[in-house]
């Protein structure tokens, strides 16, 4: 009988001290705070879509959501960084510790310790005020995706909420009554 009691009393002191812990205020997020984490999972389709493989939506449906673009670097960037390296003693030399050889010879490289120079690469892509730009003007007409699983844009589930596209003028009611009573007198009727 007191074993039982002493674990349910040790569950119940552990289930209270758990949300003591959860309750720390330096840890918590505001409201706003968590909207614009979610919001970003949302576009980046980082939310979970199959609970049981723990499938991604943006491993799901990785063509309804932007891929990173990767920089790359000539072959002749990438042989400079390693001469540099190699000369600041920035590589591993044990490979069980971690330890890079400045660290195992630091009067080796005591000569060499000027930072390496900047790689100048160019820019590729858009600059941050396209990008935010271009997100303002999906964001006011819905073409922000709203389901990761269908794919499924915002301007289609809710169409009363943002503006429609412009449709191509037809002719007024004057124009239409204009062209049958145009077409009955020519017909003689």
């Amino acid at each position: 009988m007191n074993t039982r009691l002493s674990v349910v009393a040790i569950a119940l002191s552990t289930l209270v001290a758990g949300h003591a812990f959860a309750a720390d205020p330096a840890a918590a997020k505001t409201r706003e705070q968590v909207r614009a984490e979610l919001a970003q999972a949302v576009r980046s389709g980082d939310l979970i879509a199959d609970g049981e493989t723990g499938a991604r939506f943006n491993q799901v449906s990785p063509h309804l959501y932007a891929q990173p673009v990767a920089v790359a670097k000539s072959r002749a960037e990438v042989q400079a960084e390693l001469r540099d390296a190699q000369a600041r003693g920035e590589l591993i030399a044990d490979g069980e510790t971690g330890a890079r050889f400045n660290e195992v010879a630091p009067a080796q490289y005591a000569a060499v310790r000027t930072p390496a120079p900047a790689v100048a690469t160019a820019a590729v892509g858009k600059t941050r005020e396209q990008v935010k730009a271009e997100l303002a003007e999906a964001q006011a007409n819905g073409e922000l995706i709203a389901d990761g699983e269908t794919g499924t844009k915002f301007n289609q589930l809710y169409p009363n909420r943002y503006p429609q596209p412009a449709l191509a003028q037809g002719k007024t009611r004057e124009d239409v009554r204009a062209e049958l009573v145009e077409s009955r007198r020519s017909n003689g009727g």
